[in-house]
């Protein structure tokens, strides 16, 4: 598939030195590209750019309360973005980065916007996959990158997932499908607390195991975290979660009706089934791209067997839930 999707359109390309040296002219003319991280693949622009950062939000639709992640190479050019670096974001960046955590920061003085959200914060990653890191190193750009497709649809987690959302990105580096699949944990580290206000592929736990108490978000002002609106992350067709799944549950869905589930299958399952492990980390890999698959077969709903509770299922039960809105 990955071939047949590169032969049919030149702007999804290898991440080559040839293909990374297209991405980084692109980058620093203000426009943008999609490449992939170690969570999805990610719409990028010159953090700093205000013409890049409008191409983001125009080509995705996103609105502009929706805050944007900057992607850089290294914990020491984060920390050089920041107004200060507290010792819990040293402790957490030391830990886990590169890797599958943002963290919010204030933002150094002087700072050109970055879109929206709160104005005197920064939300800031190092990405772990090497084409990610690749890319930061070759364009020496800190890299505003929100997931690569339209806004409350569902993220790419390969590149012809990219192209499909957004049909007129002018480039995507084909670095495989994604392994983590789903986005990062997003860590709030400003007024000397732990705030979470995105769960994600990094758990609860991991964090509470490096600093301790993690506060949970409250409602407040102006968003510090993307991926927190109503809606999020949602397939085409009609999402909805059962706590079982009965026969008659599907048969009441729209049709043709899909499944979704970690579990055995019910009788009268009729219409097309994504069986997913039972393993959260390996659910949250494919739930996705899982998604998109039912997508593409053409159901009107998509029937999901919720996961079970706790932290470790926490980010997914979240993604479900917003997609079922």
């Amino acid at each position: 598939m990955r071939n047949s999707v590169s032969l049919v359109s030149n702007r999804i390309v290898e991440p080559d030195h040839a293909g990374l040296r297209r991405a980084s002219e692109l980058l620093r003319r203000g426009s943008v590209c999609a490449f992939p991280t170690e969570t999805v693949y990610g719409l990028g622009g010159h953090a700093f750019s205000a013409e890049a950062v409008g191409e983001i939000y125009r080509l995705k639709n996103r609105p502009a309360w929706n805050p944007l992640i900057v992607h850089v190479h290294s914990a020491g050019q984060a920390e050089s973005l920041a107004l200060d670096w507290p010792e819990t974001a040293a402790k957490l960046a030391g830990q886990y980065w590169p890797g599958p955590l943002t963290l919010v920061v204030d933002r150094a003085a002087g700072l050109p916007d970055v879109g929206g959200g709160d104005a005197r914060t920064l939300a800031i990653r190092v990405p772990a996959h090497p084409v990610a890191q690749a890319l930061l190193r070759d364009c020496g750009l800190p890299l505003a990158a929100p997931s690569a497709n339209r806004s409350e649809q569902l993220s790419p987690t390969r590149a012809e997932h990219v192209l499909r959302s957004l049909p007129d990105v002018p480039l995507v580096l084909d670095g495989g499908p994604c392994g983590f699949g789903i986005e990062s944990t997003v860590v709030d580290v400003t007024g000397g607390r732990v705030t979470l206000l995105r769960p994600g592929a990094l758990s609860l736990r991991s964090v509470r195991d490096v600093v301790g108490k993690v506060d949970l978000p409250v409602p407040s002002g102006a968003a510090r975290s993307p991926g927190t609106g109503r809606r999020h992350y949602a397939p085409s067709a009609r999402l909805v979660v059962f706590g079982s799944i009965t026969e008659d549950d599907l048969r009441e869905l729209p049709q043709p009706a899909g499944l979704l589930t970690y579990d055995a299958v019910p009788d009268g399952a009729a219409g097309p089934v994504e069986l997913l492990s039972a393993d959260p980390h390996e659910y949250a890999a494919d739930l996705y791209a899982a998604l998109h698959r039912l997508d593409d077969a053409g159901v009107k709903a998509i029937a999901v067997l919720a996961p079970p509770g706790g932290d470790d299922w926490l980010a997914v039960n979240d993604r479900l839930t917003r997609a079922a809105r």
